[in-house]
């Protein structure tokens, strides 16, 4: 049996079962790379959203938010978020990046116009 692989550089390139296989173990790990780069960005989705209602700040800005406190505290974005995520489920945030979550908001909520007041429905 043979086996053809597709590309845009060689259409139809013949693979011996050693390059069949090292092209399996290339796809398993660029599929487990993807995985994790789903599971973090979800988990980076999640912190936002708790940085919008701490904070009561745009998305856009919570993500500055997160981005900051993660530049300045010399801590992976994903570590941050997980940190905020285990705290707004009662658990302790880090000392360093609470008062740089704290900071980072207050620079943020500052640069927005005062909104109007809410109406009762």
């Amino acid at each position: 049996m043979a086996f053809f692989m597709l590309s845009s550089t060689s259409p139809l390139t013949l693979l011996s079962a050693t390059d069949l296989a090292k092209e399996y173990e290339r796809l398993q790990t660029e599929v487990a790379q993807l995985k994790q780069a789903v599971t973090s960005h979800a988990l980076v989705d999640q912190a936002i959203g708790v940085v919008v209602v701490l904070g009561r700040i745009p998305p856009e800005d919570a993500w500055r938010v997160l981005r900051d406190v993660s530049q300045r505290t010399n801590v992976k974005l994903n570590l941050v978020a997980q940190h905020l995520l285990d705290f707004a489920q009662g658990g302790l945030l880090p000392d360093d990046e609470r008062l740089e979550l704290n900071r980072a908001i207050v620079r943020y909520a500052a640069l927005r116009p005062p909104s109007a007041p809410e109406q009762a429905v």
